[in-house]
């Protein structure tokens, strides 16, 4: 890569020459320009990594200058000298997108460290659009499993969230919130919004905020600087700084701490981020896409939610239905998650028959598309990889009901508690289907427990529980589930 190139542009010719000298130790080449509109004209031939800019200049401010050099190129880096009484302008012009703030008097120490960084910002910035060429392929094998397409259905319900995926889309900033139940595909929205617009090929970051404790939260969130607190032992970007150009995810919105939700709110509403612990704040350029499957509107009234952050992330809301309200894409989704099961635990694809199909179209699924998944992979274990019938389905639907949550998802009559017949029933199945896998490859238990979907080490825990109680189930036939010369 060759030598990065610096603008100074700056009305007094004397301030160009004194960072000029301050830069001679650096290896860049510098271009020097007193006169704004002469830089503006000749920014395409000078075409600099980086501009190091007066604020208040005649005939163009500094803020003007900006909006050109980011209209021309946007990743030219921008470094903005100010004096104090120009602080607020300053101020403005970072919110646009200037890279660091330097105060008059210019020290040397100060700018070559600042454009040192800036330098090192630009060069990685160029490596990544490098790479990004390289690997667009990656971009094409994300679209399928995170694009729309990964998005299973045909129901007029589905029909709409598509629909408002693809005007979201085309609204790269416009936040918004996704709500439904848990299991209804929350996550896939936000990745398929993300996926198909103008940021795919920038971050998509996922943050969790009912895992984060408060006392970290805000270090989790905007980052923190090397000594703000005890363990700091080093600079620290948070999730928003990683999220820069891309989108920030923010699921279970609905237990984010209050602390929190206020600064979260500034940065909705300048896009400036401040790292615990650091003296300046730094400029994102992130889209918020929530979600959660609380009810806000409740929280709002109990003052458990800020209505001014709810306003400004429900710019724009898509619901996710849940699945007993589009009992026709059951089916579709059965036959997805059977391709994807088959193919992680190494068994052929088969072809579900319509009882099978009818009997998994039947229950409310509570976990909805989760918990379809769940109950089609431990049908698959209980059969032994052979295919599916209504009789390997049966006994573990009535389980799921067993333990079935209740809440405004659960519906009719609470199941009746399972029976002792049927809790051995299943670990009969699951025996059998654990002595068919070791027979088939010989007693290797890599090659068992990759059949069955499962670790080495849940296949050992499950072939000590079902040893200790063989007979209780009423299974003496065949040889008892041993470890005894099975090879890993």
């Amino acid at each position: 890569m060759g030598k990065a190139v610096i603008a100074v542009l700056d009305d007094d010719p004397r301030i160009g020459q004194i960072i000029t000298a301050y830069m001679r130790d650096l290896d860049v080449l510098v271009e020097v320009f007193s006169d704004p509109v002469e830089f503006i004209r000749r920014l395409p031939k000078v075409n600099p990594d980086v501009l190091i800019t007066d604020v208040r200049m005649p005939g163009m401010d500094g803020t003007e200058v900006l909006l050109k050099v980011k209209e021309y190129d946007p990743q030219i880096q921008v470094i903005v000298i100010t004096g104090n009484a120009d602080k607020a302008l300053a101020m403005q012009v970072l919110r646009l997108g200037a890279f660091d703030l330097i105060e008059k008097p210019v020290e040397q120490a100060e700018l070559v460290e600042c454009i040192k960084r800036t330098v090192r910002y630009q060069e990685t910035l160029k490596e990544r659009n490098h790479l990004a060429g390289q690997v667009s392929y990656l971009t094409s094998r994300d679209a399928h499993r995170w694009g729309i397409e990964a998005l299973i259905g045909a129901s007029p319900q589905h029909r709409g969230v598509i629909e408002a995926i693809k005007l979201l889309q085309k609204a790269e900033t416009t936040p918004v919130l996704i709500t439904g139940e848990s299991g209804t595909g929350k996550e896939l929205v936000a990745r398929a919004i993300h996926q198909g617009g103008a940021r795919a090929t920038r971050p998509f970051v996922a943050v969790n905020c009912s895992a984060m404790p408060l006392e970290l939260a805000e270090s989790q969130l905007f980052g923190h600087v090397r000594g703000a607190f005890t363990g700091a032992t080093a600079n620290r970007k948070g999730s928003f700084e990683l999220a820069d150009g891309g989108t920030l995810f923010l699921d279970e919105l609905g237990d984010m701490p209050a602390p929190i939700q206020a600064k979260l709110l500034r940065v909705l509403e300048d896009g400036l981020v401040e790292p615990v612990g650091a003296s300046r704040p730094v400029h994102v350029n992130v889209r918020i896409i929530a979600a959660t499957n609380a009810d806000l509107e409740a929280k709002l009234t109990r003052g458990e939610f800020r209505a001014d952050l709810y306003h400004r992330l429900a710019v724009f809301r898509v619901n996710t239905p849940p699945l007993r309200e589009r009992r026709e894409d059951i089916p579709l989704l059965t036959v997805h998650f059977m391709k994807e099961l088959t193919h992680e635990m190494g068994i052929p694809e088969q072809t579900l028959s319509k009882e099978v199909l009818d009997l998994l179209t039947q229950p409310d699924y509570p976990g909805n598309a989760r918990e379809l998944r769940n109950m089609i992979e431990r049908a698959l274990i209980v059969s032994g990889g052979k295919p599916l019938e209504p009789a390997h389905i049966t006994p573990v639907m009535q389980q799921t009901k067993a333990v079935a949550p209740s809440g405004p998802a659960t519906r009719g009559p609470a199941p009746p508690p399972m029976t002792g017949n049927l809790t051995e029933s299943l670990r009969e199945m699951e025996s059998t289907a654990i002595r068919q896998a070791l027979e088939k490859t010989g007693g290797n238990i890599a090659k068992a427990a990759r059949m069955l979907g499962i670790s080495r080490a849940k296949l050992y825990r499950k072939m000590a529980v079902l040893d200790s109680g063989i007979d209780s189930v009423g299974s003496s036939k065949g040889p008892r589930l041993s470890t005894a010369g099975g090879r890993a």
